[in-house]
């Protein structure tokens, strides 16, 4: 079936006679998978879309599909629909999802939604092809850097988007009316395993920390997953030097003959590498001389925030930007434009020498660390749902930066235990159970200013998923940022310092 539905150089897709008829099921009813079923219904597919919820928003979702002549069963996603001949899947449904080992075991290919996309790529009238895809993957820093590299893009004039697991849906951008002229494409671990055929440009692994292995089952199998990005790529796979897990997935990757390995690094840079020499961004890979010479790119205080992770982010973006064949001058402007989303990293304001941070996006450990390396002198908020992760490193490595500690949510006592560990001078206060919502951040922000001293960081970087708490890490990072606000009109801190 893999070669018969391959479309990738079919100019007129939606007219090809392969999607007519065929019965596709589509699992699950999350975000890409209604957007797929309308595409494959307009294909002339049969379509069947199937989720194990029946609630209002499925109902709802149903009912539209259904308008379009796709059959939705609901309160069913394990069986098999009968006579099924491809399934297209949510990225997060796990492999050992009962409906994806049946149709495993009966022969059927599994896709997810960035799968079909490649395949339903159409020429450029320009150059009689696709638009090329440069890829980001990474345990944290994916949006950052796929929003740098779109911003560094269009700054060379490029049109292009932000897609993939951010912004724009990847269907959405290779269907567009106006095509691309190259996508900035930001690809989860999840979404990599569903896509067998995907052959980016270029692409980047920022780092490999453990996540997600509830989906993946190992360590190994989420780094292999992270891996499949480099796969037939043609001009640079792009590695960070401080993770040496990037630098072998790169060693192991397939690739089309001539394709480079290009590494990136916070310190000066080897030859064929970006990294940072006096202040400035700078590239000994995609110039003429690499042994003698290096092209600057930008300064460090064109990115903002400048934390070592966001320039980090930054030379993976300009290294896939320059592996496209962008100029310096655009990486400069690219960057200079670009701001980053809410909650990664932001500082809310400053109240009596403190200054009150909301990266409330650092989710896991790998995320806080970067964020605490970023300041000398904290005092963190953390805790939540930790999801099985380990906190010894995140702590023992934050040690001499900590001023205190707030702890919050279901796993705090994890953080508790660490910093008993690792640094039992630090004083830490716990909030009590059952607080959630805007009061428990109230009281959290409260015992932080309470600890602070000027010339400190108040960080919420809580290492740990918000859902115990807060209806997710935007509402986690909001509440964040009005709680401290609250306080510095108050003058309650003033009064105390």
């Amino acid at each position: 079936m893999g070669d018969q539905l391959t479309f990738a150089d079919t100019p007129d897709f939606a007219d090809t006679p392969e999607w007519k008829g065929l019965r596709v099921t589509v699992a699950g009813l999350g975000v890409s998978g209604p957007p797929a079923a309308r595409v494959l219904r307009h294909l002339g597919a049969e379509v069947t879309v199937v989720d194990g919820g029946d609630g209002p928003r499925q109902q709802a979702q149903a009912a539209e599909l259904r308008g379009l002549g796709v059959t939705v069963r609901l309160g069913d996603g394990e069986s098999l629909p009968a006579g099924t001949e491809l399934v297209v899947t949510s990225p997060g449904w796990p492999p050992r999802a009962p409906l994806l080992t049946a149709a495993t075991a009966a022969g059927l290919q599994v896709w997810g939604d960035v799968e079909l996309a490649w395949r339903l790529r159409r020429p450029l009238e320009a150059t009689g092809r696709p638009a090329p895809w440069l890829a980001v993957t990474g345990t944290n820093g994916k949006t950052t850097t796929v929003q740098m590299l779109a911003s560094i893009l269009a700054a060379a004039g490029r049109r292009t988007a932000a897609v993939g697991n951010v912004g724009v849906s990847v269907l959405d951008a290779v269907l567009a009316e106006e095509p691309y002229d190259v996508l900035a494409v930001e690809l989860s671990s999840y979404q990599l395993h569903w896509a067998p055929s995907l052959r980016p440009h270029s692409a980047v692994v920022l780092n490999v920390a453990a996540d997600h292995l509830d989906w993946h089952g190992t360590m190994e199998a989420y780094a292999a997953d992270k891996g499949r990005i480099y796969a037939g790529n043609s001009v640079a796979c792009v590695y960070n030097t401080a993770d040496p897990v990037t630098e072998e997935l790169v060693r192991a990757a397939d690739v089309e003959e001539g394709c480079r390995a290009v590494g990136f690094t916070l310190g000066a840079p080897a030859v064929s590498q970006l990294g940072v020499v006096d202040g400035l961004l700078v590239d000994r890979a995609f110039v003429k001389d690499r042994q003698g010479s290096a092209a600057e790119l930008a300064s460090v205080e064109d990115v903002q925030p400048s934390a070592p992770h966001n320039i980090a982010d930054a030379l993976a973006a300009a290294a896939l930007a320059r592996a496209y064949g962008v100029e310096p001058r655009a990486v400069r402007d690219g960057l200079r434009a670009f701001r980053p989303d809410a909650h990664r990293i932001a500082l809310v304001l400053e109240a009596d020498g403190v200054g009150y941070v909301d990266d409330s996006k650092a989710t896991n450990p790998h995320a806080a660390a970067a964020s605490l390396a970023a300041y000398p002198s904290v005092v963190w908020i953390a805790g939540g749902l930790a999801k099985g992760a380990d906190m010894d490193s995140l702590v023992a490595g934050a040690a001499k930066a900590l001023r205190g500690a707030v702890l919050i949510g279901a796993d705090r006592a994890l953080i508790r235990e660490a910093l008993a560990r690792h640094a039992p001078q630090v004083p830490v206060i716990e909030l009590a159970d059952g607080q959630t919502g805007a009061p428990a951040m109230d009281a959290a922000v409260r015992a932080a200013a309470g600890l602070a001293r000027p010339g400190d960081t108040v960080l919420l970087a809580p290492a740990c998923a918000s859902m115990d708490m807060f209806t997710d890490y935007g509402e986690r990072g909001d509440l964040f940022a009005a709680a401290a606000r609250a306080l510095a009109d108050s003058g309650e801190r003033s009064d105390r310092a």
